[in-house]
C-alpha cells in the first residue's frame, strides 16, 4: 500500500482551501448548527447564539454569498427575511456531524445529554467514518492517492 501523499504546495486540486474559505471559523459552523435545528430568522440566530449583530450579519452574508444559505422573504410577513439552508448547505451535514463527534470524543466540554438518532428506527446514528465503495470502514492506513480516472495500481502514490 502506498504512502498517503498529495502535492501539498498545489492547492488548486484540493477542495479544503475553498471549504475553509466558506466555513473556516467558529461562528459559521454555529450558525449552520442553528439552521439545522430549524432557526431561520436573524433575531432567532442572534438571541439563541448570543452572537454580536455585526458578526452575525457578516457571517450570514458570507454563507448566502457562497450559496450555503439563501435569503427569502417570509411567507407570513414579507417584511421579514428568512435564512434557509440550500442543497449545498445540506451537504455540509456529514462534515458537521464528523466535527461534532470528534469534539465530543476529544473535547473538554463533554458529551451532550442529547443523542442524534435515526428518526425511522429510533436508534443513535453511527459514528461518521470513511467507507469503501463496498461499505467497508477504512482507516487512514487503508488509503492511497491515485490519478483521477486511472485504475492502474502503478499510478498510485
Amino acid at each position: 500500500m502506498g504512502k498517503l501523499r498529495e502535492p501539498l504546495k498545489d492547492l488548486a486540486g484540493c477542495g479544503l482551501p475553498s471549504a475553509l474559505e466558506v466555513m473556516g471559523e467558529r461562528w459559521s459552523f454555529l450558525i449552520l448548527r442553528a439552521a439545522f435545528n430549524g432557526l431561520v430568522h436573524f433575531e432567532e440566530f442572534s438571541s439563541e447564539l448570543g452572537i454580536a449583530r455585526n458578526i452575525l450579519s457578516n457571517r450570514l452574508s458570507r454563507l448566502v454569498e457562497h450559496g450555503v444559505m439563501e435569503r427569502t422573504p417570509c411567507a407570513a410577513d414579507r417584511r421579514k427575511i428568512e435564512y434557509r439552508l440550500t442543497p449545498k448547505g445540506h451537504d455540509l451535514l456529514p462534515a458537521m456531524l464528523a466535527l461534532r463527534q470528534w469534539g465530543e470524543k476529544y473535547g473538554s466540554s463533554g458529551v451532550s445529554d442529547l443523542v442524534l438518532i435515526d428518526a425511522e428506527k429510533g436508534e443513535p446514528i453511527a459514528p461518521i467514518a470513511i467507507r469503501a465503495a463496498d461499505g467497508r470502514e477504512l482507516g487512514w492506513h487503508d488509503l492511497a492517492w491515485q490519478a483521477r480516472g486511472s485504475t492502474d495500481q502503478d499510478d498510485c502514490c
